[in-house]
C-alpha cells in the first residue's frame, strides 16, 4: 500500500498518558540488571548499543563483558589493533559493526578529545557505525536527556499499536514512526523510557508472539483490536534468496599450521582472517602452482551452507598439505589451531578451524 509522506497517524494516547503506563509497566517487569545498565557511560553504552544491533540480549551479554574488560575505555579501543577487535568480535557477526566500532573510537579520540558528542544526536550519528536511532539511545540511555529512537522493537510496538501500514523501511513509513516516537517520548526519565521501549519490544510484543494479554497498550492497540497482530508490521517484500558459492582451502604445513589470509577492509569478512577462496578448482589449482607448487590436495569435503541477510553461501572446503612454507607474503598468516592467535575469524572459518584436530590429511602423493 503507498502512503502519502506525508501522512501522519492520528496517536491513540496523550504523550503523558502512554509514558506513565510504559513506566509503570517497566518499573514492576523491565529489565533493570543488565551489564551496561551498570555504570552508565557514553562509551559503555555505545559498545552495547552497536553489539545490540539484529542480535539478541543473551547473546551479547559474555561478549559485552570480554570486551570491556579488554577495552574499558575508548582510549584503549582506538590504540588497539583492529586484529584484536575482530577477535573478540568473532562468533557475534555482523563484523562491519566491530570495524566501525573501532574507527569511531578512533575518530572520538582524533577528534573529539576523547568525548562523545552526546550535547547532540546529529554529531553523534556522524560518527562510523551510529545512526539516528542508535545516537538517540546513547545520549538518553547516557545522559538522560531527550532524545527520540526508533530500533526494530520500537517500530514493532509502534506499528502494531497505530496498525500503521507498509514495511517500515519505506521512507514513507520511517517517517510517520518518527513522528510517532518523537509525539510519545517523554520529557522525564528519559533514561527508563527508551529501555522500556525496547524492553517492551523484546519481551511482550515479539516478531512471532506476542504477549498482548500482558501488554499495558492492550485496550488502545490498533492491530490488537483488528485480531491484527502478526500483519503488523509489514515485512518487506520477499526476493528469491541467492547462493553463492566458494572453495576454502585448508592448506597445512608439517606442522599442522593452516594458512589464513587478510581479507580486504571492505566486503564479506572485511578485515577479518579466513581461509583463501576461490570459485573454481582451476582457480585454486592455478594460486597452488604459483604459491605452493609441492601442494598435494585431497578429496574435497562435504559441503556446508552459511547464511547471510541477503544471501546464502555454499562452502566446500578442500584440504592440502604442503611440507613447508618458509615465508608468506604480507597479508598472509600461517595460524595454529592448537594455540590459536588473537585474530578476527569469520564464523565458518572458525568453524572448520576447530574441526581440524581429529581431521587426518592424505598423505603427499609420490615417493
Amino acid at each position: 500500500m503507498d502512503l502519502d509522506a506525508t501522512a501522519v497517524t492520528t496517536p491513540v494516547l496523550e504523550r503523558e498518558i502512554f509514558s506513565k503506563r510504559l513506566l509503570e509497566w517497566y518499573d514492576r517487569y523491565g529489565r533493570h540488571d543488565l551489564p551496561w545498565q551498570q555504570d552508565r557511560t557514553p562509551y559503555r553504552v555505545w559498545v552495547s548499543e552497536i553489539m545490540l544491533q539484529q542480535t539478541q540480549v543473551a547473546t551479547v551479554i559474555p561478549y559485552f563483558e570480554r570486551f570491556m574488560a579488554r577495552f574499558p575505555d575508548v582510549a584503549s579501543l582506538a590504540g588497539a589493533s583492529q586484529d584484536e577487535v575482530l577477535h573478540l568480535w568473532t562468533g557475534l557477526g555482523y563484523y562491519a559493526r566491530g570495524r566501525n566500532l573501532h574507527k569511531a573510537a578512533q575518530v572520538v579520540m582524533a577528534e573529539h578529545e576523547g568525548r562523545f558528542p552526546v550535547e547532540s544526536q546529529e554529531a553523534m550519528a556522524s560518527l562510523p557505525g551510529i545512526g539516528r536511532s542508535t545516537a538517540g539511545a546513547i545520549i538518553a540511555q547516557s545522559t538522560g536527556q531527550r532524545a527520540v529512537i526508533l530500533d526494530g522493537n520500537v517500530k514493532r510496538v509502534l506499528t502494531r499499536l497505530q496498525a500503521v501500514e507498509g514495511w517500515p523501511g519505506r521512507p514513507a513509513v520511517e517517517r510517520e514512526l518518527w513522528s510517532l516516537a518523537e509525539h510519545f517520548t517523554p520529557d522525564q526519565r528519559v533514561v527508563d523510557f527508551t529501555q522500556a521501549m525496547m524492553d517492551l519490544g523484546a519481551t511482550l510484543c515479539r516478531r512471532g508472539q506476542p504477549d498482548c494479554d500482558h501488554c499495558p497498550f492492550e485496550d488502545v492497540c490498533v492491530a490488537r483490536a483488528r485480531g491484527e497482530q502478526r500483519r503488523f508490521p509489514e515485512s518487506k517484500p520477499k526476493k528469491a534468496t541467492p547462493v553463492r558459492t566458494t572453495r576454502m582451502l585448508v592448506l597445512r604445513d608439517d606442522e599442522g599450521r593452516v594458512l589464513l589470509e587478510q581479507r580486504p577492509s571492505s566486503g564479506l569478512w572485511g578485515g577479518l582472517w579466513s581461509l583463501p577462496q576461490f570459485d573454481t578448482d582451476r582457480d585454486m589449482a592455478l594460486w597452488l602452482d604459483q604459491h605452493a607448487p609441492a601442494a598435494r590436495r585431497s578429496e574435497p569435503q562435504a559441503s556446508f551452507t552459511h547464511v547471510f541477510s541477503h544471501f546464502r553461501l555454499e562452502i566446500t572446503p578442500v584440504p592440502a598439505r604442503v611440507e613447508r612454507l618458509d615465508s608468506v607474503a604480507e597479508g598472509w598468516r600461517w595460524y595454529a589451531p592448537s594455540s590459536p592467535d588473537s585474530v578476527g575469524l569469520a564464523a565458518p572459518v572458525k568453524k572448520l578451524l576447530q574441526a581440524l584436530t581429529p581431521f587426518t590429511l592424505s598423505p603427499p602423493e609420490g615417493p
